[in-house]
């Protein structure tokens, strides 16, 4: 059955509202535009976001439920905590954005092509640059061994994607993540699209309108000065769950 979805022109920043999503594919919403920072801002802030593989056109996406980690969800039990304190790990922010986004755009063996493509990966260092986008990494001794990238809107973080070349290595860097956010916000984490992994995790599944309705709560409170320059964080082993 063919699939009609609103062009969206360069030269018009807008997108449809999200109620005309498609629900087959769950949350197709329109396609085309560009991935310009003005188009990816205004994106986020309405509960949109890019996805398209290698030959496809640009697709824009708002799914009818959305994962999201709430506040302290995300914690350092006795296993995390033993493994962490053996490992040699440390974690930074904003250190490695460039070469997060490479690792997590790397071949997996469960998913061969990536949808990471070089536009994306130009587009979200932009967003770095101008401050927007983030990045966790974890490092055992010189290299970085896991780690995640995402927007920041306020005092939500939607997270991007995540890579792991140690055992927990993604959940270390969701757990700083968490924390760093609960510094100044309530620590919620949009994981956009729920999956195995992520609801293993403790995801929650939100329905597009409750999200949209947290997305306009949290998206306007301004991060503190400083809060997201280039620093080292540290797992705080006061936040556990036994």
């Amino acid at each position: 059955m063919p699939i009609y979805l609103p062009e969206l022109l360069v030269e018009q920043l807008s997108f449809p509202p999200v109620s005309r999503a498609l629900a087959e594919p769950d949350g197709l919403l329109a396609m085309g535009g560009d991935l310009s920072p003005e188009r990816l801002t205004l994106a986020y802030q309405s509960g949109i976001f890019p996805w398209f593989s290698e030959g496809d056109p640009l697709l824009w996406w708002s799914p009818s439920i959305r994962a999201v980690f709430p506040p302290d969800t995300l914690l350092l039990n006795r296993t995390l905590r033993k493994q962490w304190q053996k490992g040699e790990y440390r974690i930074t922010l904003n250190h490695r954005f460039a070469e997060v986004m490479q690792h997590c755009a790397a071949p997996r063996p469960s998913q061969a092509q990536t949808w990471i493509l070089p536009p994306m990966q130009q587009a979200y260092l932009t967003l770095h640059q101008l401050g927007i986008a983030h990045s966790i990494e974890i490092w055992q001794h010189d290299s970085v061994v896991a780690g995640l990238y995402g927007v920041q809107l306020g005092q939500l973080f939607c997270g991007e994607s995540m890579f792991n070349r140690i055992d927990n290595g993604a959940k270390f860097a969701l757990i700083a993540l968490q924390q760093h956010l609960q510094h100044y916000a309530e620590g919620w984490i949009d994981c956009q699209l729920p999956n195995r992994f992520l609801l293993q995790l403790g995801a929650t599944p939100l329905p597009r309108s409750d999200y949209l309705t947290l997305l306009k709560r949290l998206q306007t409170q301004p991060a503190p000065n400083g809060h997201w320059s280039p620093q080292t964080l540290l797992l705080q082993p006061a936040r556990t769950n036994l």
